[in-house]
């Protein structure tokens, strides 16, 4: 769907009631609108209601996107909705943030220049400066912020403002080594996507891999999820895996872990790209 003219994409998230699909159709379809795909879930733990529907004005149809939204305002309130509607011409305006590691952004760049990402990158902001000849190679933006305990906060005020001025939708961590505050996180809610290893059983602190390998580990795993003031622990977007022996040396696991992380963080930012992921409380909802 990607810069297709004239589609649209509607996120719909209500209590869970009958009659939802129907108003939804009937209203774009008296509208003049085609609807092209559509995916629904009614959670019946939550008592909550998804919807995604992408449509476009039949063909013939000029269609004022303007009154659009101001008459589905009604459908909305009928059914307490909270909803978007997004235009896929217009991509997402993201932040990409690094520190030493290049394996998750050299990935993003690369399936941004394949077109798999539908985004703009308004910069490349960083703790350190070893990244910062890979963003000056692609014409990036590049800001250092580098972060200890007497600058913390400040610089993170520095980092909103920016995320302010460029008008930023989304940030990446891409492997940025630094912890967030609970305040920044609040603030980033719904619109920060970090990635980590995830193993069965967890290993913090240096060397995780090497950790892994001492213990024995089976598999080798990746988690990405949106960032909250819980560390590691916030609403899951996805999830990757490899099974791996008593074979593995522990640069063998490393490098498994550089892939397994690369493929989940590029899942999740397609994901939320595409506006396919719904908060559920803790929980995402995701129409693939």
């Amino acid at each position: 769907m990607q810069h297709e003219k004239n589609h649209f994409i509607l996120r719909v998230s209500c209590p869970a009631t009958s009659g939802i699909v129907a108003a939804v159709t009937s209203y774009l379809a008296g509208n003049s609108c085609y609807i092209g795909e559509m995916a629904q879930f009614d959670d019946e733990f939550s008592g909550k209601f998804f919807m995604r529907a992408v449509f476009r004005f039949n063909d013939g149809h000029a269609g004022d996107i303007a009154q659009l939204k101001a008459g589905f305002e009604v459908v909305a309130s009928d059914f307490a909705m909270q909803w978007e509607l997004h235009d896929t011409r217009d991509p997402m305006r993201v932040l990409l943030m690094v520190s030493k590691f290049d394996h998750c952004l050299t990935d993003l760049l690369y399936r941004y220049h394949k077109g798999e990402m539908d985004m703009t990158i308004t910069a490349i902001v960083s703790n350190h400066l070893d990244l910062r000849p890979m963003a000056e190679r692609e014409g990036i933006r590049f800001i250092y912020l580098p972060v200890n305990r007497d600058n913390k906060a400040q610089q993170e005020a520095e980092l909103m403002n920016i995320i302010e001025d460029t008008g930023t939708e989304l940030v990446v961590l891409a492997r940025y080594m630094q912890v967030l505050s609970d305040d920044l996180c609040k603030k980033l809610a719904g619109r920060a996507i970090n990635i980590h290893h995830s193993f069965l059983p967890g290993f913090k602190g240096a060397k995780p891999y090497h950790q892994a390998f001492d213990r024995g580990v089976k598999l080798i795993g990746a988690t990405a999820h949106y960032v909250t003031s819980d560390l590691d622990e916030g609403p899951i977007i996805e999830q990757e895996v490899q099974r791996v022996d008593h074979a593995y040396k522990p640069d063998d696991l490393v490098t498994i872990g550089r892939d397994t992380e690369t493929v989940a963080l590029s899942k999740a930012v397609k994901f939320h790209l595409q506006h396919r992921v719904f908060l559920n409380h803790d929980k995402t909802v995701i129409f693939r």
